[in-house]
């Protein structure tokens, strides 16, 4: 009887750490998703600023609708470089077991262009 119950226990105990690794998994999966989720937050707020410079370009003083998309576009920045610092925290503190995780460096190198592509549309909104 002693000799089931162990095995038992052992049987037990690794199905126990399987779920937990497929949680792990689960978890950098799900941290990968958010990273995308706030890059797409970025990208509308970039979109909110071309869009507010569209229909608010002929107001006068013209400095003014080219500063209200100028506060989007800071707040796109101030996203991509959050999603970036929170993700690659959250995915160093992760142990992937079966799910094949992206790199920290390709959250940082998304994250680099998306706020490169967000200066070069905020340099062109204000200078039209």
């Amino acid at each position: 009887m002693q000799d089931n119950a162990t095995d038992d226990q052992d049987t037990e105990t690794e199905w126990a750490e399987h779920r937990t690794d497929w949680a792990e998994d689960r978890t950098i999966l799900a941290n990968e998703r958010t990273f995308a989720g706030w890059m797409r937050t970025g990208m509308a707020s970039i979109a909110i600023a071309v869009g507010l410079k569209a229909v608010f370009g002929a107001a006068e003083p013209t400095w003014l609708p080219k500063s209200v998309s100028m506060i989007f576009i800071v707040a796109a920045l101030l996203i991509f470089w959050s999603a970036w610092r929170n993700a690659g925290k959250a995915q160093n503190r992760l142990n992937a077991h079966n799910a094949e995780c992206q790199p920290t460096r390709t959250f940082a190198i998304l994250s680099t262009i998306f706020s490169i592509g967000a200066v070069i549309i905020g340099v062109v909104l204000w200078m039209l």
